[in-house]
This record gives C-alpha cells, structure tokens and sequence, in this order.
C-alpha cells in the first residue's frame, strides 16, 4: 500500500495501547518508552523470522513468536532485523513459545526507541488489526478531506485574484498559526495570524541570519518553472487534518501562480513597503521595537544604523508615461543607495492628485505623485556622513543624478528634474519617523543644490521651512498666513490697470535675498525700477516696512506656510 505521510492527528503507539481490544490481553511496555508517540502507519501480524524483511516501516507488528529462534546469536540477528525493518512498534504475546520479551529484542528496542510490548493474556489479533485500520483509514479520509478544502479554498482566492497578503491570511487562519512570505532575499512580503506579537513572529527574519526558524515550524519554497522567488513558513502551532506542510505547499503553490500572472512583481515588491507606511504614518504598531522589527525583516536595518526619511518626485514633462516615470525614479534611487545603504519605497498613499498608470505627464503637470522612502545608511557612509559646502548638492543626490543619467529615455526633455528632499538623519525608529513625517509636511521646497537632474531640498538646510510646513496645517498657522497675505493675494487675484498678478512672485523673491534687491529683481524677471515699485506696492498695501527684520521673519512665515 502506497504510503500517505501527514502530521494530521495520526494513529500513535500510545493510542493504540488504548484500545479496549490490547487493553484485554493486560500489555505491559518493556521497552522504548520514548517511542510511545510514533505514528502507526498500519498493522500488520507476523509469522516466523522471514516475514520480518518484507515490512516497509512503519508497522504495527503483532506476533505470538512462532518460528523465532530461541539461541543468543540468533537472537541477536532477529532483534537486528526488526529494528531495521522500523516499525512503529512491536507487541508480543507471551505464553505459546516465549515467557518473557528475549533481552537480545528488548535492548534494540529500547536503543532505537521503538517500543516492545507483551500481552500476558491471550486475546484475537484480527480484532487489533481491525481497529487499528479503522483508525488509520478514517485519519488518512480526514486528511483527504482536509486537503479538498484547503485546496478548494485556495483555488477561489485565485479565481477572485485575492491580493498576496489575502492568501497569507487565509493561510494563517487555516493553520492557526502565524504565516510569513519572504522574497528571494529573504525579505518579508507579507505575514499574518497567530498571538505573537511582531517583534516574537518576525524576529528570525530581522536577526542577520534569517534562516534560523524555531523548532516546529514548516517552511516551503515557492517556484514554479523552475525559479524560485521566496519563501513561505508557518511557525510551531496545532496540526491540521491535511498535514501542515501540505496546506502550505498548496498555498505555495497558488502564490507561485499569482507571481507567474505578476511577471514585474510590482504585487510582491509594494505590498510590503504599504503595510510598513501604513503603519509608520498611521500608527499602526505596539511599541518602537515591534516597528523596527518589521522593518527589518523588510530589509531595512535599524540597530547602529543612520537613518532619515526621503521624498522624491518628477517635476516639469517627463515625456513619457507616469509609470515609467516612477519606475526609472525608483530604480536609480535604490542604485544610488545600494550596496550599503537600504531602501523601502512606496507612492504617497494620501496624495491624491496621482494621474492613471497609462497617463502620460504633461508640460502642465509639474508635480506628480511623490514617493516616500525610508533610508537606512552605515553610521559611516560618505553619502550621509559627508558634508556638502553650502550651495553643492549631497554626495547622495549627486550618486542619484549618475544613475539618472543612465536610466531615462534619450527623448525625455532637457527641462525635466527628480526633486528630492531630504529629511533630517537621526537614529533609532522615532527620529526616522520624525524625520519621514517632516519632509513629507514639508511638500516641495525651493531647492538648496542641484546636481545633475537633480533638485534637492535638506531639511538641514530649511530647518525653519520644514518646521512651517509642519505646522500649516494646524488652524491657527492657516489663519496668520490669510491675514499677513491677504491684501496681496486679493490684489493679485483682481484685474484692470495696477494689478499685476505677481505680488507673491516678488515678495517671494525679495525674502530670498533681502540684502540683494538687484539679484532680487533679476530672479523675479524683473527690471530693477518695475521690482521696486512692486515692493513699495507691497508695502502700501500691506502697511508694512520691508527693511524691518520683524517684517521680513512673519512674511516668510506666512509664505512657508501656503502650500502653492
């Protein structure tokens, strides 16, 4: 008979002793005690010492002895015999050819944990057999059945196109258990289930040597046609009917066909980084350990690591569509950052002013939806640690505008630039919150450097309007901006001789180099004489003196403060 192996509630020694049919014939255990738990896998009676070598392992053997030898040496090559043959245990019947267990077979027994057990009673061993089989086909139905359901249900998930972290979940429910999906990198996708707190759950996939599973767990590959593309685990919990690890290569294996019909593996690469965003930025966590637990196993290490929050977007006309926008954005920033350095990236997932995947940008579309990154940098990493002079662009922008310059299209138009900020580095997960939460307020700043096609913005260097922009959307900020700019933005917004409509440009450019009107003027595009009666302008209608430092601190205030 074909063997079905499981770990669905199988037919043990210790059941078997239980059974009302061996209970008759008053069993007493001699040896193997430790081997009280192995699985019968059926049971079979034996005759004479020949029929032992046609056993396949696994059986439950009943004998009464006849045809065993009764000399030392002989003895000892049967009691070899048996335990090369592995059965699940052995159960003699005293009293036809043998008062005692032979010692030659109750010292293998025991060194090999197969327990021996003698009847001291007679009693009918087609009864025994009988109901052992009993147990051992309802076991093996139930885990048929289990498996059609498992099977069944798994097949739904991928007639519905269940997202990947769906299946995991449903796997974890199944099991009982938590579930974890790793990449090929051994970073996770995706976990779910169980009471394990992330930081117990996940802590084989943050340590440095991920593949340290506890005692108990199951692990699968998944592939299919011949590539491999992660991992799926399920840690120490109850069995299930159809056999833990068959629920799990079922899962498996309806992952792998997801990941075939997602060839880019854009579902495998974003699913993870949003559930990280989504926890960062919303909350989602117990503790800052549980956090950086699940950042790590998300490939981005914490401990002794400087690390700050990014932004980066396109601006101007790319030419092409906004996917591959994104696409060339995302790939040069990991570059720039690899080897060392870590990167997990994800589209803003409040910015609503994101154009369709086939879009194209255009000339008018200067801002598309930005992507945030979390950076995590060695403590030495000249792309962080070294300090630009003022006016140059970071080590880590200039490395961007290399990969850039490689990566776009020969036809993208020569006005097109990445714009990234840059918060301010710290360590430890709350000052990389800090850090993402304030360049993400801060939205697109003046840039303080450029490189490249490069534009960049450093919260080292905009401390105050990172600060602002922080703050802007709190009532009170809103109102102070309205009432410090309002005649301003009325005037600009009228029409007829006298209105302009480019006060704010020109106040914007006079706060830039207050100290400089003429280089003011020239970044207006403006003639010296038309700027400055704009700003006597403003300074009518605001009823305010320019040349006062008080004046010049609340207006760049009030201008930080909006948001266009």
């Amino acid at each position: 008979m074909t063997e079905t192996r499981t770990d669905a509630t199988p037919v043990t020694v210790a059941d078997a002793l239980a059974l009302p049919e061996l209970h008759a014939g008053a069993p007493e255990l001699v040896a193997g005690r430790a081997g009280l738990d192995r699985s019968i896998r059926w049971a079979h009676v034996v005759a004479g010492a020949g029929a032992i070598a046609l056993l396949e392992g696994g059986e439950l053997i009943l004998t009464t002895g006849a045809g065993w030898p009764t000399d030392h040496d002989a003895l000892d090559i049967l009691a070899r015999s048996v335990v090369a043959a592995d059965p699940a245990a052995a159960i003699l019947e005293l009293g036809a050819h043998f008062d005692a267990a032979p010692a030659e077979l109750a010292s293998a027994c025991e060194r090999h944990a197969i327990p021996l057990i003698v009847l001291r009673r007679e009693v009918r061993f087609v009864q025994i057999t009988q109901r052992v089989h009993q147990r051992v086909l309802a076991a093996q139905t139930e885990a048929l059945a289990a498996r059609a359901d498992v099977h069944t249900m798994l097949t739904e998930l991928g007639l519905n196109r269940s997202p990947v972290d769906y299946v995991v979940e449903r796997l974890a429910e199944t099991l009982d258990a938590p579930v974890v999906l790793e990449d090929s990198a051994g970073r996770v996708v995706a976990w779910a289930g169980g009471e394990l707190f992330p930081q117990a759950a996940l802590a084989p996939w943050a340590a440095t040597r991920p593949d340290a599973l506890p005692a108990g767990a199951d692990s699968v590959a998944v592939e299919a046609q011949g590539k491999r593309w992660g991992r799926l685990s399920a840690l120490p919990g109850p069995p299930h009917a159809a056999g833990r690890r068959t629920v799990l290569e079922l899962g498996a294996f309806a992952l792998a066909l997801g990941k075939l019909a997602d060839p880019d593996g854009e579902q495998w690469l974003r699913l993870s980084s949003k559930r990280l965003f989504d926890a960062l930025l919303n909350g989602r966590y117990r503790s800052d350990t549980e956090l950086a637990t699940q950042l790590a196993a998300a490939g981005l290490p914490i401990d002794g690591r400087v690390l700050l929050g990014a932004t980066l977007r396109g601006t101007e006309d790319f030419g092409g569509h906004s996917s591959l926008e994104r696409a060339v954005l995302e790939t040069a920033l990991r570059r720039a950052v690899a080897p060392e350095g870590r990167v997990i990236l994800v589209p803003d997932p409040t910015d609503d002013a994101a154009p369709s995947a086939g879009s194209r940008t255009s000339a008018g579309e200067h801002d598309r939806t930005p992507l945030l990154a979390l950076l995590s940098f060695p403590a030495d990493d000249p792309r962080i640690s070294a300090v630009a002079e003022s006016g140059s662009a970071p080590p880590l922008a200039v490395r961007l505008a290399r990969e850039l310059d490689m990566l776009i299209p020969s036809p993208t138009p020569p006005g097109w630039r990445a714009h990234l900020g840059l918060g301010a580095s710290g360590r430890g997960v709350r000052s990389l919150i800090t850090s993402l939460e304030r360049v993400r307020a801060a939205g697109r700043l003046r840039p303080t450097a450029a490189a490249g096609r490069v534009t960049v913005q450093q919260a080292e260097r905009q401390a105050l309007a990172y600060l602002v922009r922080g703050l802007s959307a709190t009532p009170e900020v809103q109102e102070f901006a309205s009432e410090a700019l309002g005649p301003l933005i009325a005037h600009d917004s009228g029409s007829g001789p006298g209105h302009s409509g480019d006060l704010l440009l020109v106040l914007r450019a006079y706060l830039a180099h207050p100290t400089n009107r003429s280089l003011a003027a020239q970044r207006a595009r403006l003639s010296r004489s038309v700027f400055y009666q704009r700003l006597a302008l403003i300074e009518e209608l605001l009823g305010v003196d320019l040349a006062d430092g008080t004046t010049i601190a609340a207006l760049t205030v009030a201008l930080l403060a909006r948001s266009d």
